[in-house]
């Protein structure tokens, strides 16, 4: 996971907004029956009726921007994080280790007297390096030196907004032995260029108050004219916006694989003096790159030449006062979450403090925290019964792969072969990543930001051109997240999502298989959703289909597709199937390969019932259990716009397209969920 000044970090399971509050897990031990509103047919909406109950109950507290089962276990994780950095600090641990450095780090977030004291003055001496920029060549020299290895163009995470673009250092496309620089859009603020280009009103009233927040963060800086500069860098960003593509075109791997060289930045991509932008960006040796969105590139670079000197150091300055408001002062950080929280998300107040605190240090010292957390909470007998459960899901996967018809013998050998090879690390990585060179001070927030952000950065660079580690892990421990690595043919489960309610060792296996059981599936089944399909057993981008099976197979998905696009969570605001298509396949067939996993599981004994529920019954509904949740407006609407995971309501019912739920409930064609037979979507 990419580690960011904001420490904004994401769940990729769960809503983009999910943060956590306290809960009590639930004492029994299988699905969740209180939560259950049996008031709701099950075949007009599944989601209400297996969360109904629970969502009528709760409240959503004043700072979460959404609530859901996950945070049963982002909870704990906190809780356990909190206690390893309190024993860190109590342990007056030496320095130069990553104990020390631990509890510095929280020490720094919490010393709100030295933030004020010295965050605006580290900040006006960043400012005065833009305000020195005087022609197009220092201009370069001055992107250059902000790009950062912030994005994650197969994980959809993308947090940088201080430079145009954002580097990616992952296995080439093209040589996956070896790790290699991709270049992706950036450059804006807002969550998706739809925030800047759609004429609602809804939008213009968020970009008005984007203006207004813009021109205040000027204010707090001392600079003259703040309206005037924040009008320039809103029509910067809008028309950087107009360059960018959208997240649905951005997930097609194949126009995505672009190699360029410095030649072809300077032919392709004129505007920019790619030279010295690269060369202060410290890639002037790469002897090329992937360029992921080439007219963005196009487009972006020449705005930096018709675009006024003054206009990009305004622009400059308001992004980097952006990225580290936390650090500089509570004035500036309360008026970003005044925006970022209140306006985008709908969030009213803050998390505590302390609680922000543990993001920061999990965001830039996850590895060292991540380390005792796994040693402490994830024991080997753990490890070995998640193993065993992915085995079994495996299986069940492969024996739908075998039994596929419209797959030609050479296509389906691959991906036989593809499945064969998919390696799985559970748990945590083998090989943690050191912080040597990572300074941290107890008393510089700033600072260790500014530094952190520079540490990542000089960190991704080393690994260009090295072997790739077929074992890396892109998350830590505690993260509540599942993971597909298509490039490293690859799954990563860690510690902190193998726990109740997802995996309970007490609980019947209809409630495992269904929980934890789906989301495994879902991560096996990424292999070869629209995206996964596109890289062969090797990690490498090949087309090993038969176009007859290429074809069917993008027949079949074109459909499910349309169907998500029928889906609207408001009157004025539908899904779009293709931005979601990917995730909605794996949502389709982990469901589809944990029901045969279950059932296998059970050997040809039936399932125990609970409380007169059927294991069938008990199955479907652990799996829609895993996507219920409290959610403000804002923020849902931001996670349709932006987000490559459908809202967690239409993840549950994702059962209408399996023929056992019909059976399970008695689906019948009067219910406002049932589909004919010949019209549930079946691809693996």
């Amino acid at each position: 996971m990419n580690r960011i000044a904001t420490s904004l970090l994401t769940l990729f399971l769960a809503l983009p907004f999910v943060a956590t509050q306290a809960q009590t897990a639930p004492a029994q031990h299988g699905i969740a029956i209180s939560s259950i509103d049996t008031s709701v047919r099950p075949g007009d909406d599944f989601y209400h009726y297996a969360n109904g109950s629970w969502i009528k109950n709760t409240d959503l507290p004043a700072d979460r921007a959404s609530l859901g089962v996950f945070n049963i276990l982002a909870d704990r994780s906190e809780k356990r994080t909190a206690a390893i950095i309190e024993q860190a600090d109590q342990s007056n641990p030496s320095p130069g280790t990553d104990a020390r450095r631990i509890a510095d780090l929280y020490h720094s977030y919490m010393d709100e007297a030295a933030i004020e004291k010295n965050g605006l003055k580290q900040l006006k001496q960043h400012l005065a390096e833009i305000d020195s920029i005087h022609n197009q060549h220092e201009l370069a020299r001055a992107l250059g030196l902000t790009l950062r290895a912030d994005v994650d163009a197969l994980n959809n995470t993308n947090f940088h907004t201080m430079n145009p673009f954002g580097l990616w250092v992952a296995p080439s496309f093209n040589d996956s032995d070896h790790y290699t620089a991709y270049l992706l859009q950036g450059g804006i603020a807002l969550p998706d260029r739809a925030y800047y280009l759609t004429d609602s009103e809804r939008m213009k009233d968020i970009r008005a108050k984007y203006q207004a927040h813009i021109a205040a963060m000027f204010k707090l800086a001392g600079f003259d004219q703040p309206e005037m500069r924040a009008t320039r860098v809103i029509a910067l960003e809008h028309a950087i916006a107009e360059k960018h593509i959208s997240l649905a075109e951005s997930e097609n791997i194949e126009k995505a694989n672009n190699t360029w060289t410095l030649t072809d930045f300077e032919s392709k991509a004129p505007g920019l003096e790619w030279k010295e932008y690269l060369r202060a960006a410290g890639l002037e040796h790469q002897p090329s790159f992937i360029v992921w969105q080439p007219s963005a590139f196009t487009g972006e670079a020449a705005l930096v030449a018709a675009t006024p000197i003054d206009t990009w150091k305004d622009y400059l300055a308001f992004h980097l006062m952006e990225t580290y408001a936390t650090g500089i002062s509570s004035a500036f950080a309360d008026e970003r979450f005044s925006f970022t929280g209140k306006v985008l998300a709908g969030v009213p107040q803050q998390r505590p403090r302390n609680q922000r605190a543990v993001l920061i240090v999990n965001g830039w010292l996850g590895d060292a925290v991540g380390q005792i957390y796994a040693q402490k909470y994830f024991p080997p007998e753990a490890k070995a019964q998640a193993q065993a459960l992915v085995a079994n899901l495996i299986a069940a996967f492969r024996q739908r792969l075998e039994a596929v018809t419209w797959m030609a013998p050479a296509t389906k050998a691959e991906a036989l072969t593809k499945l064969g090879t998919l390696r799985v690390s559970i748990g945590y990585t083998d090989h943690w990543r050191s912080y040597a060179g990572y300074e941290v001070r107890p008393d510089d927030l700033f600072g260790n930001l500014w530094r952190g952000s520079l540490f990542d950065y000089h960190y991704e660079l080393s690994r260009l051109g090295t072997a790739v580690d077929r074992g890396e892990w892109t998350m830590t421990p505690q993260t509540v997240n599942a993971v597909n690595l298509p490039l490293h043919n690859a799954l990563n489960f860690p510690a902190a999502i193998l726990e109740p309610p997802f995996f309970d060792p007490q609980a019947p296996a209809a409630s495992n298989y269904g929980g934890i059981g789906t989301i495994i599936g879902h991560e096996i089944s990424h292999t070869f959703d629209t995206e996964g399909a596109a890289f062969d057993s090797k990690g490498r981008v090949r087309n090993w289909w038969t176009p007859e099976d290429l074809a069917h197979f993008n027949a079949v998905t074109a459909t499910l597709a349309a169907q998500y696009d029928t889906y609207t969570p408001f009157p004025d605001l539908a899904l779009n199937g293709r931005q979601t298509l990917a995730e909605n396949i794996a949502d389709l067939a982990g469901l589809t390969a944990a029901f045969d996993g279950f059932h296998a599981s059970l050997k040809g004994a039936p399932a125990p019932k609970l409380d007169g529920f059927t294991g069938d019954q008990q199955f479907f509904i652990a799996f829609g259990q895993n996507w219920g949740a409290k959610v403000r407006e804002n923020a849902l609407r931001q996670q349709v716009l932006t987000d490559p995971h459908s809202p967690g309501q239409f993840r549950a019912d994702t059962v209408r397209n399996n023929d056992g739920w019909y059976a399970a409930f008695d689906i019948n064609p009067t219910d406002k969920l049932y589909l004919p037979r010949t019209d549930r979507i079946r691809i693996w």
